[in-house]
């Protein structure tokens, strides 16, 4: 992509976003042309590709640093997704990134292969930046919205959040291990991470151990209950929150690396590549970030000695070791190198020809083309790491070898050795069984390597990284990605609830039937539905309410309703049946209160000008669609202590940008059940967006339907995506029910 600096003037930043990604680095990488100009590519990686689909179908941004320090840089869109850009200066990499990050938490959580540092200085660096992620995060999430924070290098921001941001779904996954309490507890900031990490709604990682690591420190630390996956932790009001901490292993785009696989001029490549070794009997591969994790000298050392005792010749085998770039301003990282560096000319010294070279050491990346080449070229393909939270590299392997060859030779300290089973395991630390395993895996017969490459390849493409990200919104949100249109489930149930003999269609009306608008008077369904709910008005058997938080005053005026629908305004305190409204009849002290409440209420809108106010004949609603996230929670915040501190018995529900006070309890629940009596539904339909509506989904039978609209946690059976798909819906019910009338002999 090649465009111009973005100037703020020509962008709306502030637009909010119903799901966020939070991550140190962003999903492009910056470059400054020779012209000046500035431009962005695509980063490769799995994480990439497993949210920009989910980012694309949620109006999502995506916050994180853009790899060059010491530079503002301006929101701006890439391939449909909005990107925001976090200012990290030369300090901020230095402290937070290169040091808390890489050189106290990396070596901490992968078992202290290398030593960790633990400096002061450089832990308030990472609660500055992590600080500065969050406060992105708020200021870009709108009310509601899902925020999945990725990784160890912030740790910090899921609670950070969840304090300015209450009404934000925080998720959170930890790309590498989490280590045994024994370890972990060297870490002086040890409570602080820990609570920092317990601000979000789901704590996800990469091998179950992990997850179990983690709640074992939550209860030496802080006493908390867990139960199985679930950890419950106190609140300052006197509650709890329920938090999910388990395993999601991370996986791959499967589809795609096969498809480069069978490309022919990749493998045209991958034989260029078997030529320039000199056609070697065997070729052992090995791509690894340069990382003492990896276990690079180990496979050395072993390659080494079998080479020495004469049970590998070098006219016979040959190691490819590629070993790209890593934290080169580190330390640790720079004597890593100059080691295998010498190892690697020691060997070659000691054991090439002039025809074959022992170890060919590329120190420098690929793209995925020529990985996929070199997948393909390789017989064996060596993972030794030491710790790895899960090797994403053996998973890319497996999914080129559509040939079903080849052989994977896996570390047992990798998350993926939980899953590819059938590869070669290995200790990396036992010299002489890595040199066995490696040994066997040259000669495996080829009916044994293709019984194991189908069994690898069926487990990665079953759990591909599609289904990672799935399964964690899934569990987060109770949604995860939402496609357009009316899923085949929820058509079958409309089909099965088409035939039942008297039929209930009761709707939400704001998000449901029509648009969320700015100003709640402007709001109006969309004609789509509006022409599908006369049809199914317009029929004996069927029966269509809407119901709603509005008073019945202002939902009669928005949507106009067909003659003969019923209504349920103010979460059901008002009805207008076919006998006429029902009006309410506050008792003396109620409209005391009612008074009162309005006195508090209004008085904290007037702080704020975005801020408005609805009034209802039992209640009324502070608006605060019209500001930023941060200050229309604030806002609220206030409001709901201020009428706590004064009145009691007061009702309050959150819904969208909107916080409601009531003086007299009810809710959609008792509303649809009033309403399924005075129709004497057989079976009922409910379809709402918001968390009021899920009272109405908790009376529903076992033979009715209740369908949640967009995201956000539901007990709902099924979920459509938006107002569009509220309308299909209702023209598929429509469609469904005139059919069964057809079919059925009681009518004419």
């Amino acid at each position: 992509m090649h465009a111009p600096e973005p100037k703020r003037d020509d962008l709306d930043v502030d637009h909010v976003y119903d799901m966020i990604v939070v991550s140190n680095r962003l999903p492009v990488d910056y470059e400054l042309g020779p012209d000046g100009q500035i431009r962005w590519k695509s980063s490769p990686g799995g994480l990439v590709t497993a949210l920009e689909p989910v980012m694309r179908a949620a109006d999502g941004a995506w916050i994180g640093w853009a790899g060059v320090a010491d530079r503002e840089l301006d929101p701006f869109e890439h391939d449909g997704i909005s990107i925001i850009p976090v200012a990290l200066s030369s300090q901020d990499l230095e402290e937070y990134y290169e040091g808390f990050s890489n050189d106290t938490i990396w070596p901490l959580y992968h078992d202290v292969i290398a030593p960790p540092s633990f400096h002061r200085e450089w832990w308030d660096a990472y609660v500055r930046v992590n600080r500065r992620f969050a406060e992105a995060a708020a200021r870009a999430a709108s009310d509601g919205a899902v925020v999945w924070v990725q990784d160890y290098q912030l740790q910090l921001v899921p609670r950070m959040l969840r304090e300015s941001r209450p009404d934000l779904v925080i998720g959170f996954f930890n790309h590498i291990p989490f280590p045994a309490y024994g370890i972990y507890s060297q870490l002086p900031w040890r409570r602080q991470v820990i609570d920092g990490l317990l601000g979000a709604d789901v704590i996800g990682f990469q091998r179950a151990a992990d997850a179990g690591n983690f709640s074992r420190a939550v209860r030496r630390l802080f006493g908390y209950s867990t139960r199985g996956t679930v950890i419950d932790v106190p609140e300052s009001d006197g509650g709890s929150r329920r938090v999910v901490a388990r395993h999601f292993p991370i996986s791959i785009d499967a589809a795609g690396f096969e498809e480069i696989a069978r490309r022919p001029e990749v493998q045209a490549r991958s034989r260029e590549i078997r030529e320039s070794l000199g056609n070697p009997e065997t070729i052992m591969l090995g791509v690894d970030r340069l990382d003492y994790t990896k276990g690079i000298r180990h496979r050395m050392k072993a390659f080494g000695e079998l080479l020495r005792d004469g049970r590998l010749k070098v006219e016979d085998a040959t190691l490819v070791q590629v070993a790209s770039p890593s934290r080169e301003r580190v330390e640790t990282y720079r004597q890593l190198r100059d080691e295998i560096e010498l190892a690697v000319g020691r060997l070659n010294g000691d054991y090439s020809t002039l025809g074959h070279q022992a170890i060919a050491y590329l120190h420098h990346g690929y793209p995925r083309e020529e990985m996929v080449a070199l997948y393909l070229a390789a017989d064996v393909m060596l993972v030794t790491a030491l710790r790895d939270g899960m090797n994403l590299v053996a998973k890319e392997y497996v999914a080129c070898r559509f040939d079903d060859d080849g052989v994977l030779l896996l570390s047992e300290f990798t998350g993926a050795s939980d899953e590819l089973r059938q590869a070669v395991l290995v200790n990396p630390h036992d010299i002489e069984g890595l040199k066995d395993a490696m040994v066997e895996a040259i000669r495996m017969p080829r009916r044994e390597r293709a019984r194991r490459m189908r069994a690898l390849r069926r487990r990665v493409r079953e759990n591909d990284v599609a289904n990672w990200s799935r399964s964690f919104l899934e569990t987060l949100t109770g949604a995860g990605i939402i496609a357009p249109g009316v899923p085949d489930p929820l058509m079958a149930a409309v089909t099965r609830l088409a035939s039942t003999e008297r039929l209930l269609v009761a709707l939400d009306f704001d998000g449901t039937l029509a648009p969320i608008v700015e100003r709640p008077e402007d709001a109006r369904a969309t004609e789509r539905a509006r022409a599908a709910i006369e049809r199914l008005a317009g029929a004996d058997d069927t029966r269509v309410a809407i119901v709603s938080g509005r008073a019945l005053d202002s939902l009669g005026e928005v949507a106009s309703p067909p003659t003969g629908t019923l209504l349920s305004g103010s979460h059901g305190v008002e009805l207008k049946l076919d006998t006429g409204p029902i009006q309410i009849d506050l008792r003396d002290t109620e409209l005391e209160k009612l008074d009162r409440l309005t006195e508090i209420v209004e008085g904290v809108a007037d702080t704020s000008p975005g801020a408005f106010i609805e009034r209802k004949p039992a209640g009324l609603a502070l608006h605060t669609r019209r500001l930023k996230g941060p200050e229309g929670s604030a806002l609220q915040q206030d409001a709901r202590e201020q009428v706590a501190a004064e009145l009691l018995g007061i009702t309050v529900r959150t819904g969208k940008a909107v916080l409601e006070f009531a003086v007299r309890a009810s809710d959609k629940g008792e509303s649809l059940t009033r309403l399924r009596q005075h129709v004497g539904a057989t079976a009922v339909i409910y379809v709402g967006d918001d968390v009021t509506d899920e009272d109405a989904f908790a009376t529903l039978d076992a033979g009715d339907v209740g369908v949640k609209v967009g995201q956000g946690k539901s007990i709902a059976t099924y979920r459509v995506r938006s107002p569009e798909d509220v309308a299909e819906l209702l023209e598929q019910l429509a469609d469904a029910r005139d059919t069964a009338r057809q079919g059925d002999s009681r009518w004419p």
